[in-house]
């Protein structure tokens, strides 16, 4: 089998769309297709112009190479190898930032492919399933004040969910207004329901260890992204002192990005987005994490595709303990992919067991939304 095309499709809502500033509003499709017929699907969460644009650039002398042309003509299964291929052709501009999330997104549609040619979920070609389901967590924003944020906390506190994220603006405003968005939380979602708060990258360090201790009276499950992402040494000063939990990572990609998080930050939670790595790196970062004794989640906040390629990646995780899920009412995050991966009686989701990924592409809605 060889792969024969690497289709890059950019999504994208209307400049009408109406709806919450920090919805899902763009994402980019990968597609690998194969002389045997098998196509990859794939998801990148990035720039999609940029991304295209590193799918689809001329090969040149290495390593100045676009990634399509270094794996066409090449065995899609031989997955591994691909990887270190697509990122040696990218030295020159590559080794961070978009030409890794554009690595992960065929990466993913690359362990869709060996799952449909082995007929096996991926989560078995990975090792797993360690486990069949993962209990969910409703990721939303907050609202404009406490009362606001306590009625979006009563609404998927009252839809199953056992853990609900606030995250983002209007968080770091002030605060009087910090502290009165995670009250309204805490009340919202009840005392039997957990409660993260992503802080959305607002404060400095000084002020992130002030809230890290002002919110203990809240039982936070964890704390997230209070600090600008490069700043690592603020990480490993709030980190070091705080009681709750700090997450952090959905904004990294790759192995090098992760390690000086992890072992400089001194980070308790390490957020993966699959969407930005891949799952063959998202595999190596989950090793360096847990052989450190850290817990590994995803991130997700684009399609179906980026949740079933997280479930199948937790599956085979020993630390998975929580799985991001995206509520954000958006037709790039529902209606992507056909059917829906529901939270079930018990507040948890099912991993997809059919071949590859298990997902199937809703082709109307990509054509709706595809910018040409």
């Amino acid at each position: 089998m060889k792969i024969t095309g690497v289709e890059g499709i950019e999504l994208r809502l209307p400049e009408s769309y109406v709806g919450p500033r920090l919805t899902v509003r763009q994402t980019l499709i990968v597609k690998v297709h194969t002389d045997e017929g098998i196509v990859g699907i794939g998801e990148v969460d990035s720039c999609p112009a940029v991304v295209k644009a590193t799918i689809d650039a001329p090969p040149g002398f290495s390593p100045i190479s676009g990634l399509a042309s270094v794996i066409i003509g090449e065995n899609p299964l031989e997955i591994r190898r691909l990887n270190d291929r697509m990122y040696e052709a990218s030295f020159d501009y590559g080794r961070s930032g978009v030409v890794l999330h554009t690595i992960g997104g065929i990466d993913i549609a690359l362990w869709d492919i060996a799952g449909k040619y082995y007929n096996q979920p991926v989560y078995r070609l990975l090792g797993g399933p360690l486990h069949t389901k993962v209990r969910a967590y409703a990721s939303t924003l907050f609202g404009s004040n406490g009362q606001e944020t306590a009625e979006a906390g009563k609404k998927w506190a009252g839809k199953g969910f056992t853990a609900v994220k606030f995250g983002w603006h209007p968080m770091g405003q002030s605060e009087k207004l910090d502290l009165e968005l995670v009250e309204g939380a805490r009340q919202g979602v009840g005392d039997k329901c957990s409660v993260m708060v992503d802080a959305g990258c607002c404060w400095d360090t000084a002020t992130a260890i002030k809230r890290a201790q002002q919110f203990e009276d809240y039982n936070l499950f964890w704390l997230e992204e209070p600090l600008a992402r490069d700043n690592v040494d603020g990480y490993r000063q709030l980190a070091g002192v705080s009681r709750i939990p700090i997450a952090a990572g959905e904004g990294e990609a790759g192995r090098y990005a992760f390690r000086d998080l992890i072992e400089r930050g001194g980070i308790h939670i390490v957020q993966i987005d699959l969407v930005r790595n891949g799952i063959t790196e998202s595999m190596r970062v989950a090793d360096l994490a847990e052989d450190r004794g850290l817990k590994v989640v995803n991130h997700h906040w684009t399609s179906d595709i980026n949740l079933a390629a997280s479930l199948h990646f937790l599956a085979a995780r020993k630390s998975t303990f929580i799985l991001e899920y995206c509520v954000s009412e958006s037709p790039l995050r529902w209606e992507v992919t056909r059917g829906k991966m529901e939270v079930d009686a018990e507040g948890c989701v099912a991993v997809p067991y059919g071949p590859g990924l298990g997902i199937e592409l809703n082709e109307e809605t990509i054509e709706r939304y595809r910018v040409n």
